[in-house]
């Protein structure tokens, strides 16, 4: 597994980084060695240390966001919450897996972009054709409210949403 660490004023040492990779291992057992994983950490002003852990797979995202008053105990607490995700989803990943169809996940830009009057943060992602069910199931991964895709059979661009009760919705352009 790759691992890529982002400090954001925080000094990472040598120590943190062999017990970030340790800690990490665990997930080899799950992914093969195209796996990516993305730690980014931040101090907050009541010196509580935030954690934010992304794991890219063939495309699809694992992400968990802790916060706790050291990295370590945050990493842990991120790591159980993406093996809950693991196991919610084990049948369809190995079955994606198995037919190496997986789909466009959303990319994280740490960079935002500022206009006159309005704080507006830009993400950017790559967008690959998918069933609705494949969106809501990366969106529901994501731990997101809404995703963006290319709907397969129409090839036009839809958003997939979790409405109350938990129900989902579906927008698709008229034109």
């Amino acid at each position: 597994m790759k691992i890529l660490v982002v400090a954001k004023q925080v000094e990472v040492t040598d120590d943190l980084r062999e017990l970030f990779e340790k800690k990490l291992k665990k997930f080899d057992k799950f992914f093969g060695d195209k796996t990516e994983a993305k730690l980014t950490l931040k101090e907050r002003k009541n010196d509580d240390k935030k954690l934010e852990l992304t794991i890219n797979v063939n495309g699809t995202l694992f992400r968990a966001e802790e916060t706790a008053p050291t990295f370590q105990t945050a990493l842990d607490s991120a790591m159980d919450s993406i093996e809950r995700q693991i196991r919610k989803h084990k049948t369809r990943l190995q079955k994606r897996i198995r037919n190496k169809d997986f789909a466009a996940a959303t990319a994280d830009v740490p960079e935002a972009e500022e206009e006159k009057e309005f704080d507006i943060r830009v993400k950017e992602f790559d967008i690959k054709p998918m069933t609705a069910e494949e969106a809501i199931l990366q969106m529901n991964l994501l731990d997101h409210s809404f995703f963006v895709f290319e709907n397969e059979a129409s090839g036009k661009i839809n958003v997939v949403y979790k409405r109350e009760g938990n129900s989902y919705g579906l927008i698709e352009p008229v034109k």
